[in-house]
């Protein structure tokens, strides 16, 4: 039922058209930080990797990666202690056409996405989610990537800032802690005396994730 290929800047419109319709179905705008033409164009002139989902040649969903420059404000690189920034890979926007939710598509793509990275050239892969964003959430966990901050980020929106070091595994403890997802100053703590986020469930109506060290 679906083919996926990388797209190219002759994708453009169709790209923008799926993440207007993903934008127009959200309860909550702030869920999604969606790309500018601008920025789609740079990852698709070679900053980046894009991945596209059809079917019957319709673009139902696409994920992107993209390489920031190492020199850039407020890379995500530092929040989770890479070391050469040049190294560091951003997983961007994830688009999902609502008709065809619920169908493992993030899944799928990210599996994909990263078949098209020569990993050789990069340490780290990272990411930021909206607290409560449960869809977004659980595609980083799954992927086996980790919280390593939580901070504001673009212009004051609160983000969990997660990491996944390609070529070494994080050393965990026997240490762990239970915290509501709505707890920003407790999980902020457990942050900064070196714990990381490392799974959630769902627990009485809320959300907990959970820290290791």
């Amino acid at each position: 039922m679906f083919t996926h290929r990388l797209l190219k800047e002759i994708d453009l419109r169709a790209i923008q058209a799926l993440q207007q319709e993903v934008c127009d179905a959200l309860e909550d705008p702030n869920i999604l930080q969606p790309l500018s033409e601008e920025e789609l164009k740079h990852i698709l002139q070679g900053s980046g990797v894009m991945l596209g989902v059809f079917v019957d040649e319709r673009l139902v969903a696409f994920r992107a990666l993209l390489k920031p420059k190492a020199d850039e404000e407020e890379h995500l690189g530092q929040d989770v202690g890479a070391v050469d920034l040049s190294r560091v890979l951003y997983q961007e926007i994830s688009n999902v056409h609502p008709r065809f939710r619920g169908q493992g598509l993030q899944k799928l793509m990210a599996g994909w996405v990263m078949e098209e990275v020569n990993v050789t050239h990069i340490d780290w892969v990272c990411a930021t989610v909206m607290p409560y964003n449960i869809a977004s959430l659980k595609d980083k966990f799954a992927q086996g990537m980790y919280v390593y901050a939580l901070k504001f980020k673009y212009g004051g929106k609160l983000r969990y800032v997660f990491g996944k070091n390609l070529h070494a595994d994080h050393q965990l403890g026997d240490e762990q802690v239970a915290i509501s997802m709505g707890d920003t100053k407790g999980q902020q703590q457990l942050l900064a005396e070196g714990f990381v986020g490392t799974s959630m469930e769902s627990a009485e109506g809320d959300w907990i994730v959970v820290y290791r060290r």
